[in-house]
């Protein structure tokens, strides 16, 4: 599973890593969002040790979507060291996702 990922946690778990993140901004309501969620689990579980994968629900925590400028959801991010080094707006296949990974790693 993914971590969840908060407003106030955000900071700690993904800005301070040494690690990699995919972050999956999402929302309940999301047709969208529901078909990505499962692949971000998996990639939670793939990755386990080696990146970190988590999901902001951006009715939840406004401040972290706001911060990034998240308009359209599932909007992915690929952060590292603090910077994000790769964005995926709408859906897409687990594999795009790994790849985007990967490259960060």
């Amino acid at each position: 599973m993914a971590l969840e990922i908060t407003d106030s946690n955000f900071e700690e778990v993904v800005l301070k890593s040494d690690k990699a993140v995919l972050v999956d901004f999402w929302a309940e309501w999301c047709g969208p969002c529901k078909m990505v969620g499962p692949f971000v689990d998996e990639l939670a579980t793939d990755y386990e040790g080696k990146a970190v994968v988590g999901k902001v629900n951006v009715d939840e925590n406004p401040n972290v979507a706001a911060k990034f400028g998240i308009r359209s959801i599932p909007t992915l991010l690929v952060i590292k060291n603090g910077e994000v080094v790769d964005k995926q707006v709408g859906a897409t296949s687990k594999d795009v996702l790994a790849s985007k990974l990967e490259a960060a790693m």
